[in-house]
C-alpha cells in the first residue's frame, strides 16, 4: 500500500513539474516568436513605400499638457516620417477616456506646433491599449497599411497585432533614449505579448468602435476642442 502511495505521489510530482515547465516555456516561446518574426519589420520598410497613415502610439502626458520624454521621441519620429513622405496622414492614438486625462489632443498639438497641417492629423480618442489602437486604425479609420511608431521593444507586439488582423504594417523605432523604469517596462511588455496573442486569437471588440472616420478625409473631424 505504501509503495502504491509513493508511486502515485511520484507521478503527481512529475506531472506537476511538466505542467510548470510548460507554463514557463510557453511565454518564452511566444516572446521569441513575436520578436523574431516581427523584428524584421522594424526600420526595414521598402524605400519610397507609401502608407495610409503613420500611427503614433500614445504614452504618458502630464497635467499641464506636456508630453513625456518617451512620447516626445515617438512624436518626433512620426513627424520626421511625415515630412519624408512616408504618409500624408498621421493618426495619434491614445487614452482620452476622461476629461481629466487626454493624450491625443496633446499629441496633435505637438504635431501641429511643428508644422504638420491640422487637417493631416487624426486623433483616436479611444486608443486605450496597443490592441485597441491597432484594431481601430483598421476598423474605424479604414486603414489598410500603417507605419507604426513607438519604441522598439513595443513595436514587436504592435506589428504582430497589425499583421495578424490583416494590415500591411512596418514599424519605425523612436530614438533610443534611456527612460526611467525601462526594466519594469520591458518585463511588463514580456507579459503583454503573451496577453495579446490571446487577443489576436479571440478578437475581443475594442471598448468603442462607432462610425467610420476614413483616414483619407480631413483630420479636423476628430477635433473635440
Amino acid at each position: 500500500m505504501k509503495k502504491e502511495k509513493k508511486k502515485t505521489a511520484g507521478i503527481i510530482i512529475r506531472i506537476a513539474v511538466i505542467v510548470l515547465l510548460v507554463l514557463l516555456l510557453l511565454p518564452l516561446a511566444a516572446n521569441a516568436a513575436v520578436t523574431g518574426i516581427y523584428g524584421k519589420r522594424i526600420d526595414t520598410a521598402p524605400d519610397n513605400e507609401k502608407f495610409d497613415c503613420i500611427l503614433i502610439l500614445g504614452a504618458r502626458v502630464f497635467d499641464d499638457g506636456s508630453v513625456s520624454a518617451m512620447l516626445e521621441d515617438r512624436l518626433d519620429r512620426g513627424i520626421e516620417l511625415y515630412f519624408a513622405g512616408v504618409s500624408n496622414k498621421i493618426l495619434v492614438s491614445g487614452d482620452h477616456g476622461t476629461e481629466g486625462y487626454d493624450e491625443v489632443n496633446a499629441m496633435k498639438a505637438y504635431c501641429v506646433d511643428r508644422g504638420v497641417p491640422s487637417e493631416d492629423v487624426f486623433m483616436d480618442h479611444a486608443g486605450f491599449s496597443t490592441y485597441e489602437s491597432v484594431v481601430r486604425a483598421k476598423e474605424v479609420f479604414l486603414c489598410e497599411s500603417v507605419m507604426i511608431v513607438s519604441q522598439k521593444y513595443h513595436l514587436f507586439r504592435a506589428l504582430y497585432i497589425a499583421c495578424s488582423i490583416g494590415l500591411y504594417a512596418y514599424g519605425a523605432s523612436a530614438a533610443k533614449t534611456v527612460y526611467a523604469g525601462n526594466k519594469y517596462r520591458e518585463a511588463r511588455e514580456f507579459l503583454a505579448r503573451v496577453k495579446d496573442i490571446g487577443s489576436v486569437i479571440f478578437r475581443p471588440s475594442p471598448s468603442y468602435l462607432g462610425e467610420p472616420i476614413p483616414i483619407y478625409e480631413n483630420g479636423n473631424v476628430t477635433n473635440d476642442k
